[in-house]
């Protein structure tokens, strides 16, 4: 049991730079208080003291903010960052070293009898907001995106992110479209690649104009290369390259226009 608490405190120093000493992760931590409340009662719940164990975890929720029922399963060094609003129903299965952020809902989508909660496998990271809803699984260091709504099973070592949630990375994958991306955008002068990783549909679309061009200056050097082996006098020119200020700055045009103040507002 002790130990059990010491790998708890330890798991908060090792996620949270702003834990300073024991002392103040013992006395200020909602996250490790309801830990520490749901290890008592879900020894309460198997032990067939029901009632017992609900009562006590209904006082943790007084006291903390956080709803764990007493018959979640709950691994080793579980970290709750902030804690408020997280709620982890009664088959919730959690393994070690998971992380969980404020508002997180672990919760199910069926009112039958059995298995209607998530498992989260071990190392796995939620975000603030998420909701992770049925009898699935999340695979081994996945991560959930804030506020995305995950109703299905996640590979392990995958980030999920959205409403409904979607796989924008697995683990494993080759980063050659990756490093393409940014080839491109960096050929372009910005730095839109930067928020490729957000479910956002105007980065969703620039990383597929950049997929795109990349394809097209393919197909057009490989052409190029084509004719000059057929006409030793056709001249394959270097494209112009690209201004950075046609792609981050105003131009004099544009501040020369009568109503250019009131766009630029707009």
């Amino acid at each position: 049991m002790f130990k059990t608490v010491r790998e708890d405190i330890a798991s908060v120093f090792e996620r949270d730079p702003a834990a300073r000493n024991t002392l103040e992760v013992l006395t200020t931590y909602p996250g490790l208080h309801a830990v520490m409340f749901h290890r008592l009662s879900h020894k309460l719940w198997r032990m067939n003291l029901k009632w017992l164990a609900r009562f006590l975890s209904t006082l943790s929720r007084w006291f903390t903010g956080i709803e764990i029922h007493p018959g979640a399963t709950i691994g080793r060094r579980f970290f709750i960052d902030h804690g408020m609003g997280v709620v982890i129903g009664e088959t919730a299965e959690i393994g070690d070293d998971v992380t969980i952020y404020q508002g997180v809902t672990l919760g199910g989508t069926s009112w039958q009898v059995g298995k209607r909660h998530p498992t989260l496998e071990d190392g796995v990271v939620v975000g603030a907001g998420a909701k992770v809803l049925g009898p699935f699984t999340v695979g081994a260091n996945a991560r959930i995106g804030s506020n995305s709504v995950v109703t299905k099973a996640v590979p392990a070592g995958a980030t999920v992110v959205g409403v409904p949630g979607r796989v924008i990375k697995r683990a494993g994958e080759a980063g050659e479209t990756d490093e393409r991306r940014k080839a491109m955008a960096e050929k372009l002068g910005f730095d839109a690649y930067g928020v490729s990783d957000m479910p956002d549909p105007i980065a969703h679309s620039i990383k597929a104009l950049l997929d795109h061009m990349h394809a097209v200056d393919e197909r057009m050097n490989g052409m190029c290369g084509t004719l000059q082996r057929l006409d030793k006098s056709f001249k394959n020119e270097q494209l112009p390259e690209l201004n950075d200020s046609d792609f981050t700055a105003v131009s004099e045009a544009d501040r020369a226009c009568p109503d250019w103040g009131k766009r630029a507002e707009e």
